[in-house]
């Protein structure tokens, strides 16, 4: 049977450019990249261990130099550097009803620096509930729920949640200031309080953090920008398992962060960019999305056309290889336009199968959704039942880097005719997003 000849000329110019993608973006140089970015030498590149999330930057820096890129416009190197104040905790006395609390079961979540508290709070409770089947994910709702309250609270929280407690307590350990102005006092152990006094010092300490940004300028369209991003930090020493306490963080994210590397790359070589493309490596993501939160701030969110997010794609999706889902689908059209690129290719790109993780929030791509811009993160991770997740597992050799090198090619072609400046994907409405 004959193929009208347009459909053949689609096949071939389809076929020819799956070739060109191959040629230049190969499992070796992925490889490479990833194990850079994996080694124990960057201690789990955690963005609050200043000597080693710097060594890290300065990997991706070198690649961005290699590959031709230009700094972001106002900025001397590829660094885009910028500080946040740590709050360390020097001292912190609670006493409900005559007794001392243990430092242990108390996490005081404020900015300020000294705290003298004679009651007057809010008080609120956190108890156990009959009908919670997922009493950690039960316990979580509650008390994110009440830290992102704005009014001062103690919160009195039934010994059940003693485990989960101590590991929701770890996620302030380190923070940094937001300019926040209410006070949380969680007290694990206490079920009532009629009196209750709190005294507390805290300070400020500068933190150096840095973003890697790159930029490939556009012909016809230069003033028009499609980001292509990924975070470069983790979560840094954990507790020893098997003799290993660093946090690689291969899946999470030094594969995003590997890919895009390998896109600037390609990119840079074929030469088809109408439009300007900033390749970026975030930090802070893991401690509240820092980094792409002042990256915002440096650019007009209305020339960004769009921003592929690239989150933990070294694993075979639910679907297995040759796919990966979108987060946030529903909200623009960005994915309807992957998918027709990929047309005549095995892959396919589908909408979050987790939207009960709230994926679509939990990465760079929300601060610039919020903003308007199509704003979507590109993953294959079955996080539901993803054991290395945030652990001393998540390490190179557990990486598929087929699977890795396969999205990373996809999304070239996919992104083809948004780079070409021939489509350009539906806002997102601002309104919709918390």
């Amino acid at each position: 049977m004959k193929i009208p000849s347009i459909i053949a000329l689609l096949l071939f110019q389809s076929a020819a450019f799956s070739q060109s993608v191959d040629k230049l973006i190969k499992e070796k140089e992925v490889k490479r990249i990833l194990y850079a970015l994996t080694d124990d030498n960057l201690k789990g590149r955690s963005a609050y261990d200043e000597p080693s999330i710097f060594k890290a930057a300065g990997i991706i820096e070198k690649e961005f130099q290699k590959i031709g890129l230009k700094p972001l416009t106002g900025n001397q190197t590829f660094l885009q550097e910028f500080s946040k104040n740590q709050i360390t905790t020097s001292s912190v006395e609670v006493v409900i009803d005559g007794e001392k609390i243990s430092n242990e079961n108390v996490l005081m979540v404020t900015e300020k620096t000294d705290v003298h508290i004679n009651n007057g709070l809010v008080l609120k409770t956190i108890k156990p509930d009959a009908g919670v089947t997922d009493k950690n994910q039960y316990f979580f709702r509650q008390a994110f729920q009440i830290y992102r309250d704005t009014i001062s609270t103690l919160i009195l929280i039934d010994p059940e949640f003693k485990n989960i407690f101590q590991e929701f307590k770890g996620y302030f350990t380190k923070r940094f200031a937001q300019g926040r102005k209410g006070i949380n006092i969680f007290v694990l152990g206490k079920t009532t309080a009629t009196s209750y006094s709190v005294r507390a010092s805290q300070k400020n300490i500068p933190v150096r953090l840095a973003n890697v940004v790159g930029v490939l300028e556009g012909k016809s369209k230069k003033d028009e920008m499609a980001v292509f991003s990924g975070h470069y930090d983790h979560i840094g020493i954990r507790t020893k398992i098997n003799g290993d306490s660093i946090a690689n963080g291969a899946d999470d994210d030094a594969s995003g962060t590997t890919a895009v590397i390998q896109l600037a790359r390609y990119f840079k070589k074929t030469k088809q960019n109408e439009r300007t493309l900033i390749f970026v490596a975030f930090t802070a993501e893991e401690i509240g999305g820092y980094g792409s939160q002042y990256f915002s701030k440096q650019l007009d969110a209305e020339k960004v056309i769009t921003m592929f997010n690239i989150e933990m794609i070294g694993k075979p999706s639910k679907w297995g290889i040759n796919s990966a889902f979108i987060t946030g689908y529903e909200r623009s059209d960005f994915g309807e336009i992957l998918q027709k690129n990929l047309q005549g290719t095995p892959f396919q790109f589908k909408p979050d199968p987790y939207p009960e993780q709230n994926l679509f929030y939990r990465s760079d791509n929300a601060t610039l959704a919020r903003l308007g811009v199509p704003a979507h993160s590109i993953s294959t991770d079955q996080i539901d039942t993803d054991k290395f997740y945030h652990s001393v597992d998540d390490e190179a050799e557990s990486l598929d880097i087929k699977n890795l090198t396969v999205t990373i090619r996809a999304i070239a072609i996919s992104s083809k005719s948004i780079v070409n400046g021939t489509d350009t994907p539906k806002r997102i409405d601002k309104s919709m997003v918390k």
